[in-house]
């Protein structure tokens, strides 16, 4: 034997790394293997097999759940059969054979840790992330869901994984179980996976707000979010000894217009506290209403803030993101504006009613 001889397939070494024991044509020509040599490997009996095209494990039997996904992502990043690619591949800690492809749907939620998404091993198929210009099809459990553009992926066991809200898009677009889609909705808002506002847009670009299964979930979902909003907007003022305030009250002039419901108010220090739980609900509307509604829905906002304030009334404006990932800024925030309070004009009286 030469020098330049290939080592026989039969005498790979194997570890117990799965990107050692799942490898695509590619990568194992890099090793001196050729497509003839895998392909003999693979014959019944043999000691390998080729679960998807391009793409071998050496090993009979079952696959785990690590090799299902790591052979759709080489399935679906390898090359173009011109060799050339749209775009680079990214890699950032991972196999820079996955090219641009990453997990998505159900076996992205199940990386992501959620308990109502099933493990990638009991998975018909696995939702593969592509760009749309991508020439290739699904098979057997690889599924290529394309998009006109990709996020940028979340690298969780040295995968290459679609964001929450991406993946949930896409999971929810290929189930029809209402029950499933709620119970998946509501742990990404209740584990603080993301917010509804965010999942709500990527489920409409997913273009799935408008079918049954979807609608009532959304509700819930939403309602869960400012529920869980509330409790951590309780537990910001008094863990962190801020003035109890008067929670859930309207606001209105003596005989004068309804100023707008807030979620908190100090009398003392006129300052009111609204928190952003709101999230665009579009139906089947064209894209110009779906803006115009946007629009005149800030414009209400802006008005009734700038009212308020011209009252004397400060408005603190928080969001859910910023109660959970920084509640001590958050407080600070509060604080200084019931501080201010002192150096500033007495507001105009108001009648608080509860809401």
């Amino acid at each position: 034997m030469t020098q330049n001889t290939p080592s026989s397939p039969c005498h790979l070494r194997i570890t117990s790394d799965v990107r050692q024991h799942v490898l695509s044509a590619a990568q194992l020509k890099a090793r001196g293997i050729s497509a003839a040599q895998a392909t003999g490997q693979c014959r019944t009996g043999g000691p390998w097999q080729q679960p998807l095209p391009g793409v071998y494990v050496l090993h009979p039997g079952p696959l785990s759940g690590r090799e299902r996904l790591r052979s759709a992502l080489l399935y679906a990043g390898r090359p173009p059969v011109s060799g050339r690619r749209s775009a680079p591949a990214r890699t950032g800690g991972t196999d820079p054979a996955y090219g641009e492809a990453m997990v998505t749907g159900l076996a992205a939620l199940s990386l992501h840790g959620f308990a109502a998404a099933p493990p990638a091993v009991s998975l018909d198929r696995i939702d593969v992330l592509v760009p749309r210009a991508r020439r290739l099809r699904s098979v057997r459990y690889a599924h290529l869901v394309r998009t006109p553009e990709l996020p940028e992926p979340e690298v969780l066991e040295g995968l290459p994984v679609a964001p929450v809200a991406r993946a949930l898009a896409d999971a929810v677009a290929g189930i029809g179980d209402a029950f499933a889609v709620r119970r998946l909705l509501t742990e990404a808002v209740r584990d603080g996976h993301c917010e509804p506002a965010v999942v709500v847009g990527e489920l409409n670009r997913a273009k799935v707000l408008g079918r049954p299964q979807v609608v009532n979930a959304v509700d819930s979902l939403l309602a869960k979010g400012r529920a869980l909003a509330e409790d951590r907007l309780y537990g910001l003022v008094r863990g962190y000894e801020l003035p109890e305030p008067l929670w859930n009250v309207d606001l209105r002039l003596p005989g004068g217009p309804h100023l707008g419901g807030v979620d908190a108010y100090w009398p003392e220090e006129a300052v009111a506290l609204e928190l952003d739980t709101r999230a665009p609900r579009y139906g089947r509307l064209d894209d110009d209403r779906r803006q115009e509604e946007h629009e005149a829905e800030w414009s209400a906002y802006a008005d009734r803030r700038e009212h308020l304030e011209r009252l004397g009334v400060t408005v603190v404006h928080l969001s859910p993101r910023k109660l959970r990932e920084a509640p001590e800024q958050q407080a600070v925030v509060v604080r200084t504006a019931l501080m201010a309070a002192a150096a500033r004009e007495p507001a105009a009286y108001v009648v608080i009613l509860p809401r």
